[in-house]
């Protein structure tokens, strides 16, 4: 404990260091620290130990997720429309097939983000680091080679992979975890997803969509149990319905990967058999590669960093941001944390902090996203709701565009009329919500229900769904 007391000293000014700040990583979270800080005059340089910017949002996670989604959507969405014979009907993709438009989006954007450092002076530098004490990072090159870097403050923002328990043999060809999925060469029949979190149910929609029979096995008693209880039985009936076999309370005993197929055996003693596997069960903060014993900082059994309100670390010099810190580990919140972090280290603190009404967004197909509270919440918080409801099937603008699976509600307070939470299912709803979560934001009684029935909205949109929602919600309403 004598090096973390040591550490909270601050380097003299007198000290000359290579740059003012070492960013580690260059997902979200890094990129809003490395440009706020270059904005403000400060020399800025950023490891990425990938061949290309972006983390493993832009590489493995969201960016090629959603992309996925997106072609699976659209082909799902063909092959129901009837506006096409039958002649043209179950037209059929591969994942590889589908895997080409991610791919195409993936190198855009990485890219993209490229140009954002190049056009802010940010230097890259493509290597592994470590630290050797609280100003100075060992740099480790592809090649092997190695070399010493120093700053007067150093941020991490590592990001996360995907958690990999030992006893399974993710070398096996037929075993993926959900980066490694991205590699899938061939065309399976069957596949076992196994944890029905966001990513793993994500993924049950994906291949579902393709035709591939899924089973989906859930350690807990329902899906997605942070949602509104609505919510998630209506994602649960809807895969159902499609086909997905869904297996709550369920854990793995062992796996075994043989050439032709993967065999899953549970606990509770069934066996699974499937083309290949998919694990899917919770996330581990890429922090073990950077000695942090060296510098007096502990990460948790998570890969985690605890840090404070500023995302300043034990280390006086030292911040953390983006999935090495836990909650909400969103792509959208790690860039607000990066960009704070930043004034902390330019300022000495943070004057702006997230949102307490961080929207989720996931993109299941259809789409799920919420602001707020539950219904859940509320009742056990003995808060007086009320709830306001739109079918889409009733929207024109659904029934135009065929997406007439879905709902909206809105949650607010008998009294004050204030908006309490929303709670969108269907198609665009992680854009639908933001309506909602604009008004909800408002101060005053700006926020509250009648605002969704005075104002006028274009004629046909989904977003006439909060109107039809309101006037649902306020004929609730009664009085003695």
């Amino acid at each position: 404990m004598a090096v973390a007391s040591s550490n909270k000293k601050n380097a003299s000014s007198d000290i000359k260091y290579d740059y003012d700040a070492i960013v580690i990583g260059t997902g979200p979270g890094g990129e809003g620290v490395a440009m706020q800080l270059s904005k403000a005059g400060k020399r800025v340089v950023v490891i990425e130990k990938h061949s290309s910017v972006g983390g493993g949002c832009t590489h493995w996670g969201t960016i090629p997720s959603k992309a996925l989604r997106q072609s699976v959507s659209r082909l799902i969405e063909y092959n129901q429309n009837p506006l096409f014979t039958d002649t043209f009907r179950n037209h059929h993709l591969t994942f590889q097939q589908i895997l080409k438009h991610a791919s195409g989006v993936i190198r855009k954007q990485a890219n993209l983000r490229g140009g954002f450092y190049e056009r802010n002076k940010v230097k890259v530098i493509n290597a592994e680091a470590s630290f050797i004490d609280t100003h100075t990072l060992k740099l480790t090159y592809p090649n092997g080679s190695e070399d010493k870097i120093t700053a007067e403050q150093i941020a991490i923002a590592t990001g996360s992979r995907p958690y990999t328990p030992k006893d399974i043999d993710f070398n096996h060809p037929r075993i993926y975890n959900s980066d490694t999925i991205l590699s899938l060469d061939h065309d399976p029949k069957t596949i076992i997803i196994y944890g029905a979190g966001v990513i793993g149910s994500e993924y049950a929609s994906i291949f579902r969509g393709l035709g591939v029979k899924v089973d989906l096995v859930n350690m807990r008693e329902r899906l997605l149990s942070f949602l509104d209880a609505e919510i998630s039985d209506a994602l649960s009936y809807h895969l159902w319905n499609n086909g997905v076999v869904i297996r709550h309370m369920e854990a793995y005993s062992s796996v075994e990967g043989r050439d032709d197929c993967v065999i899953m055996n549970l606990e509770s003693g069934k066996r699974m058999k499937a083309d290949c596997l998919l694990f899917a069960n919770g996330r581990t903060g890429n922090t073990d590669m950077l000695n942090l014993d060296a510098i007096g900082i502990q990460a948790d059994s998570r890969g985690q960093i605890s840090v404070d309100k500023n995302y300043q670390t034990d280390v006086s010099n030292i911040y953390a941001v983006g999935d090495v810190i836990g909650y909400p580990s969103l792509a959208s919140a790690a860039y607000n944390q990066g960009r704070f972090a930043a004034e902390a280290m330019l300022q000495g603190k943070c004057h702006f902090s997230l949102i307490e009404d961080i929207p989720s967004g996931i993109y299941t197909i259809p789409e799920i996203s919420s602001v707020g509270k539950t219904e859940q919440e509320l009742t056990q918080q003995k808060v007086p709701y009320e709830v306001g409801r739109a079918q889409f099937k009733h929207l024109a603008r659904a029934q135009i565009a065929n997406t007439a699976v879905g709902s909206l509600k809105i949650l607010f307070h008998r009294e004050t009329m204030q908006i309490l939470g929303i709670h969108c299912f269907g198609e665009r709803a992680s854009e639908i919500i933001h309506i909602g979560q604009a008004i909800m934001q408002q101060p005053g009684k700006a926020n509250t229900i009648e605002y969704f029935v005075n104002n006028t909205f274009n004629y046909p949109t989904m977003a006439e769904a909060y109107r039809v929602a309101a006037l649902n919600g306020l004929n609730r309403i009664f009085k003695d």
